[in-house]
């Protein structure tokens, strides 16, 4: 490993069947904002709509749109835990937002344009609100709410931690 530092995330890369659905919801109702569409054909035939949009703080959440990919089946399922089988959001994305007081406001806004969240849930050193996008991903706004420090990783040395090692 180098000394080279981290650099955050420059996009996370997700799928979707229908991008107009897709861009409507992340430009207006979540209110990021397009900063590349580009059509991809691969040589196998097809094509791809591949967007990126601004997250905020250089980062970005991209998704494409397989157009008779060879390879590639028509109807996956894009919410990713379905496809797997896991009920729930185990897999999920959180975005950030810097307080209680606009964890607030994230969820009242998209409560106002339709979208059906979760109740504020306090997780005792975060808080959030959960939500889907049209693909069924499962989405989070998230705030902490205390400083992280060493009683965050204190689970770590349990016994029941140790237990289910798998190494």
């Amino acid at each position: 490993m180098t000394d080279t530092p981290h650099r955050g995330i420059h996009h996370l890369g997700l799928a979707t069947h229908d991008m107009e659905a897709t861009l409507d919801f992340y430009e207006n109702v979540l209110g990021f904002s397009a900063r590349v569409c580009e059509m991809i054909e691969p040589e196998s035939g097809g094509n791809i709509r591949h967007a990126f949009l601004d997250i905020g703080q250089g980062e970005m959440i991209a998704f494409m749109e397989c157009n008779e990919i060879q390879g590639v089946e028509a109807g996956f399922d894009t919410g990713i835990n379905r496809g797997l089988g896991i009920h729930g959001g185990l897999i999920h994305f959180a975005f950030k937002v810097l307080d209680e007081v606009e964890l607030e406001k994230k969820s009242a806004d998209l409560a106002g344009k339709g979208v059906d969240t979760t109740a504020v849930v306090d997780h005792g050193w975060c808080k959030s609100v959960y939500f889907k996008d049209p693909n069924g991903l499962q989405l989070e706004f998230c705030c902490l709410t205390a400083e992280l420090g060493d009683n965050h990783v204190e689970a770590r040395t349990s016994e029941a931690w140790t237990r289910l090692s798998r190494s």
